[in-house]
């Protein structure tokens, strides 16, 4: 399938699971039909439990509802707790689930890492946050920045039927080749306007990519990116500097305070590069940021799941919404600049490593190695991604009723 831009939306930013949780908790205990659920994490915790309920609740009145987690980020889920919601009638998947090896996932690469909900047909939520208490900000200093976005309109059904036709049984027929989609124009730039992407490794594998490509091109005053694993490649580098030195205010907000050390290491490896060039760099400092957002000018925003990094550029199944629209981007800016001016060190050229042969060297290595060692070990026919799906239980009361019949010649 291909969206194009669907006008009439109704875009709300939710910032963290403050917001988040006990918007897609209402919608669900609304639903009237259907409930489709991705996510990269789902932990048994006090967040996890809340999920749980209003899934049971809804299940229990009649609703169907299908969830996919990935088998890497949502490992660790009790037999009890999943066959209690199997056994009420959800139909519960894990993409790519693999053995452990000595007590640690062996299934490291190509991830589901999709974060989307669409009720019935008629509100749908696209983000970045999974559903887990440190993406409260009571949870303290590890809790996580993020951010997500509640849809109502047109681009409802674009959601749904993406997610429809990824059901098992219902995928597209695969070509053999390839075949590369350029970013949707917006030929009738508006108000409320949205476009669902995603990233793939068939037909969409840079769809994204593109679109921040495509924004950067056509900047003019100002660009803003906030990335909590940023590691691009060559090409949204140079956009990035190229945009910077025509005049554009480009400002770029990376972790300070990351929740893997990797990532300050990889990031300040580019610190040279984009400084030099005029890009603004802000170090979050405030606790681990998780987001994944950007906005340009006056109207063009996204929000999503996708990081700019080798992971979800070249391997992990991603999802962002573009959206065009004056109130939304101006909200999404207020609470950027907030970070920025209350959160952040700007990174300045007393803090960029010193430009020698060495360690000119060292970051050409240490870059190509980190940016193509992901897309290098996804290439291996171990990590074949596969859905297995959760049989629900027996259930005892169904197994008496049946003994009970079998004894009676089958008579209820």
């Amino acid at each position: 399938m291909k969206c194009s831009w669907q006008e009439g939306n109704r875009i709300t930013l939710l910032v963290n699971g403050d917001e988040y949780y006990p918007a897609v908790f209402k919608a669900i205990d609304n639903a009237q039909q259907k409930v489709i659920l991705e996510t990269f994490i789902w932990f048994e915790d006090n967040v996890g439990k809340q999920l749980h309920s209003v899934l049971l609740r809804a299940a229990r009145r009649g609703v169907k509802i299908e969830v996919l987690l990935d088998g890497y980020g949502s490992p660790d889920l009790s037999d009890a707790f999943v066959n209690e919601l199997t056994a009420a009638g959800v139909v519960f998947r894990y993409y790519d689930p693999g053995p452990r090896l000595f007590g640690m996932r062996t299934n490291l690469f190509r991830r589901m890492h999709r974060k989307i909900v669409v009720v019935d047909e008629t509100v749908a939520f696209v983000g970045g946050i999974n559903y887990s208490a440190e993406h409260m900000s009571d949870f303290g200093p590890e809790a996580k920045q993020d951010y997500a976005i509640r849809i109502e309109g047109p681009v409802v059904q674009d959601i749904l039927l993406f997610e429809l036709e990824n059901l098992p049984g219902k995928e597209a027929v695969r070509r053999w080749w390839k075949r590369r989609h350029r970013p949707e124009e917006n030929r009738k730039p508006g108000e409320a306007q949205a476009l669902f992407v995603w990233r793939d490794n068939g037909e969409h594998r840079d769809d994204i990519e593109r679109h921040y490509l495509k924004m950067l091109a056509n900047a003019k005053r100002e660009v803003i990116i906030a990335n909590a694993y940023f590691f691009p490649g060559y090409r949204l580098l140079h956009a990035m500097r190229n945009a910077a030195r025509r005049g554009v205010r480009v400002k770029l907000i990376v972790q300070g305070e990351p929740d893997m050390p990797i990532v300050k290491v990889g990031a300040r490896l580019l610190y040279n590069y984009l400084v030099k060039g005029g890009v603004q760099i802000y170090e979050y400092r405030r606790r681990p940021l998780h987001g994944k957002v950007a906005l340009m000018d006056d109207h063009w925003a996204t929000v999503g799941s996708s990081n700019l990094d080798p992971l979800s550029l070249s391997l992990n199944l991603e999802a962002n919404l573009i959206i065009h629209d004056r109130q939304f981007n101006q909200t999404l800016r207020d609470n950027l600049q907030a970070l920025i001016v209350n959160d952040c060190v700007r990174v300045d050229e007393s803090m960029v490593p010193k430009r020698t042969w060495w360690n000119l060297g060292i970051s050409v290595v240490v870059f190509h190695f980190l940016r193509h060692f992901p897309a290098m070990v996804g290439w291996l026919p171990a990590h074949t991604p596969k859905l297995a799906q959760v049989d629900p239980p027996v259930q005892p009361e169904m197994e008496t009723q049946d003994r009970i019949e079998a004894e009676d010649g089958g008579k209820p």
